[in-house]
């Protein structure tokens, strides 16, 4: 009993402490999930703490720190409340300061200042409330008024915006409309800027100015200039004139091109004297006129609209940079490149040609370059006129020695005028006429200031003088340089002729005077007769009629007698006229009178004693031999003597100064010779065949050759080298020229 009384007792303590730990496990959990709860709430609490503490603090801070801090605030407040309305303003501006200026630039320009004037307030505003809110986080501080921790995050954002004070305020927004504005102003330059043509440019100018109208709308001219103000308040003055320069030059560059300008370009050493390049000197001074007078008047005029307001030494030295980057310079350069090449007289031609370009413009070129930004060009400009002052005076007082330099050369062996003799009177015509005289006076006078030494016109026509002097001289010693008296006399009156036809009613023959005329008139008339009297006039000594009479009753013995001196007729005459017939005599009214002359002295007496005596040869069987020419043929080919052969067309041309007075030996250095040769050798034939009367069996044969002669092209001749650059070749083409002569001859004296 005992034992089942334990057993029970045990049994209700042991259910006993299962309730009780049953219990304490409820317990535990509720408590556990109580303070999973309350984590979170105690998280915010902390949070919270900060801020109540912060909500406190005024609570704990002194009374009259409490009391000053919200008039602090407010003044800091009311600054930054006007500094973020101007933000707000600014962003308000976008849309329209990001549109395309063209379709309302006045209010795109109104916008754009009032962009401007924003940012200026910003600039003004925006530090001093800067400054404030800086000052009102320091009393904050120092009285501790507010958390340590709000007021690191307040001086961090006030330090932000202090950096963002000296950046852009507006985000680049200003800088993209002045972009756009850049952008406008060179799209009214190019689109109203068009080339001038130079046959557009206003006649009648004469040598004063031609202030040409502004090449641009005046309307177009404000806008720039309106542009211009607000670009330069922006300090974007320079990009402004690098964009005007840029636009305006081209159209410059597109005018002057239209002129076909590429021998601007040509250097020294792709010409070998001034004549080759003589027709672009000409175009040069029409060109350099229409770009001073024109194109760089209406762009000088142009830069004083659009930049008037900003000041002289801008606008000025905008135009400069257009002149030079247009064109100027390589006018000058080759003005320059002119005075460089080879001494020649043609040249002292060119080049007073060129000072009389110069001197035409002097007014215009000190007046649009004449200020400080040109001075590159007035340099090159006073550096072109004393090389072609200094070029002028050296060749032009070198030429009585170029001209005595000449009289130990031969004389012509066709017996015809000298190039130099040609030359001279033409040239010292050209020098004291109206168009050189006035030119070479005033560079003479320009040169002798410069070595201060005075300057007389006598000085000038004493020289030229003395030029006309030495080339009688040397006329005189080349009369006595020819061996054969017949050509001599026929030299002397060629050149004697010459010079009083040529010199007659010119300025140069009124210096002479008339007694100096008629003197080398006189000359002329004097070796006329002694020529005619030397050579033709003896030819019809040869027909005698002495003792033809004497034998009337002999008819054998008179044919013996008339065929005799027929024969030496004939062989004088063949000789005489194979001699003459490659003399020369330029003048034609000198020829003709000549020919006229020795058909008198000849053809009368021939044709009467043909009459009498002709028929007791003509029924002999070899009467061709003995009545060899007509009365007709024989006055034909007389009147056929002396003419001049062909030349090519165009100046002289010389590799150096002094060749240019070669005495007839032609400088073919430049000519295709092919062409030349041809011409020449064709020019022999259509020349002679005329005064011939050329035998049907003879004309097939020089028909034959010429058809096989046009079957070689000029092109394959070149190719083959036939060029006439050293003598051996002209002594060939001579010789080849003689040889058709010859021919020619042979074919006239059987016909």
């Amino acid at each position: 009993m005992e034992a089942s009384r334990s057993s029970d007792s045990r049994i209700e303590n042991l259910i006993s402490a299962k309730k009780s730990l049953k219990l304490s496990l409820e317990k535990s959990k509720s408590v556990g999930l109580a303070l999973q709860k309350a984590g979170p709430r105690l998280d915010e609490i902390r949070q919270r703490l900060p801020s109540l503490g912060s909500a406190v603090r005024p609570i704990r801070a002194d009374r009259d720190a409490l009391a000053a801090v919200g008039g602090h605030i407010n003044r800091a407040v009311g600054p930054a409340a006007a500094v973020l309305k101007v933000f707000d303003a600014v962003h308000g501006l976008e849309k329209s300061l990001l549109s395309d200026p063209r379709t309302d630039l006045a209010g795109y320009l109104s916008v754009l200042k009032r962009l401007q004037e924003a940012l200026r307030f910003l600039g003004d505003n925006c530090g001093l409330a800067i400054q404030w809110l800086e000052d009102i986080v320091e009393y904050l501080e120092d009285n501790s008024v507010a958390d340590q921790v709000y007021l690191a995050n307040l001086k961090k954002e006030l330090k932000n915006l202090r950096e963002l004070q000296h950046g852009e305020l507006d985000g680049g927004l200003l800088d993209a409309a002045l972009f756009k504005l850049e952008d406008e102003f060179r799209r009214l330059l190019t689109e109203n800027s068009v080339p001038l043509p130079m046959s557009a440019t206003p006649a009648g100018c004469g040598d004063q100015a031609c202030i040409a109208p502004s090449p641009l709308p005046v309307s177009v001219v404000h806008k720039l200039q309106a542009i211009l103000g607000r670009l330069i308040a922006n300090d974007r003055l320079d990009r402004c004139v690098g964009i005007y320069v840029e636009v305006r030059s081209s159209n410059v560059r597109a005018s002057l091109q239209a002129l076909n300008l590429d021998y601007l370009e040509i250097s020294v050493s792709e010409f070998n004297d001034v004549q080759s390049i003589e027709g672009y000197i000409a175009q040069w001074g029409r060109h350099l006129e229409f770009a001073v007078k024109h194109l760089f008047e209406a762009e000088y005029k142009l830069c004083n609209d659009v930049f008037e307001r900003i000041g002289l030494d801008v606008w000025m030295g905008c135009f400069s940079k257009i002149a030079a980057q247009a064109g100027i310079l390589a006018f000058l350069q080759f003005g320059k490149m002119v005075t460089e090449s080879k001494k020649d007289p043609i040249k002292l031609l060119k080049l007073l040609d060129i000072f009389a370009s110069l001197n035409k413009l002097r007014l215009d070129f000190n007046r649009l370059f004449g200020g400080a930004p040109c001075v590159e060009i007035q340099n090159l400009t006073r550096d072109l006129i004393k090389r072609v002052i200094d070029g002028a005076a050296e060749i032009f007082w070198e030429l009585l020695v170029q001209v005595e330099l000449q009289r130990p050369n031969p004389p012509p062996q066709d017996g015809s005028v000298p190039r130099l003799v040609s030359f001279i009177t033409d040239y010292c015509n050209k020098l004291l006429g109206e168009d050189y005289k006035p030119i070479l006076t005033q560079a003479l006078i320009i040169h002798r200031s410069w070595k201060r030494q005075s300057f007389q016109e006598r000085l000038l026509v004493n020289e030229v003088l003395n030029i006309v002097k030495a080339v009688e001289l040397n006329v005189e010693t080349w009369i006595k340089a020819h061996e054969d008296p017949t050509l001599s006399n026929f030299f002397a009156m060629n050149n004697h002729w010459h010079l009083c036809k040529h010199l007659k009613g010119t300025k140069l023959g009124e210096l002479l005077g008339d007694s100096w005329l008629r003197e080398h008139e006189q000359c002329k008339d004097s070796y006329s007769t002694s020529f005619l009297r030397d050579s033709w006039g003896k030819l019809p000594g040869h027909l005698s009629r002495e003792g033809l009479i004497l034998f009337s009753g002999g008819r054998a013995t008179a044919r013996d007698l008339v065929k005799k001196r027929l024969k030496k007729f004939n062989e004088v005459f063949d000789e005489m006229y194979t001699k003459q017939s490659s003399w020369i005599m330029p003048e034609r009214d000198l020829r003709e009178k000549t020919c006229q002359l020795i058909v008198q002295a000849v053809v009368p007496v021939y044709r009467s004693y043909m009459q009498n005596y002709g028929p007791l040869v003509e029924q002999d069987a070899s009467s061709t031999k003995y009545a060899k020419y007509t009365v007709q043929k024989l006055e034909e080919m007389l009147l056929c003597l002396y003419r001049p052969k062909p030349v090519r067309h165009g100046s002289l041309r010389s590799p150096t100064f002094s060749a240019k007075y070669g005495n007839g030996v032609p400088d073919l250095r430049r000519t295709a010779s092919a062409v030349v040769l041809v011409s020449l050798l064709r020019w022999k034939t259509d020349y002679y065949l005329p005064c011939t009367e050329v035998s049907a069996k003879a004309m097939p044969s020089v028909k034959q050759f010429w058809e096989q002669f046009n079957r070689v092209k000029p092109e394959a001749i070149v190719a083959a080298g036939w060029f006439l650059a050293s003598a051996p070749v002209i002594v060939a083409v001579s010789a080849a020229i003689s040889a058709i002569s010859n021919i020619v001859m042979k074919l006239q004296l059987q016909s």
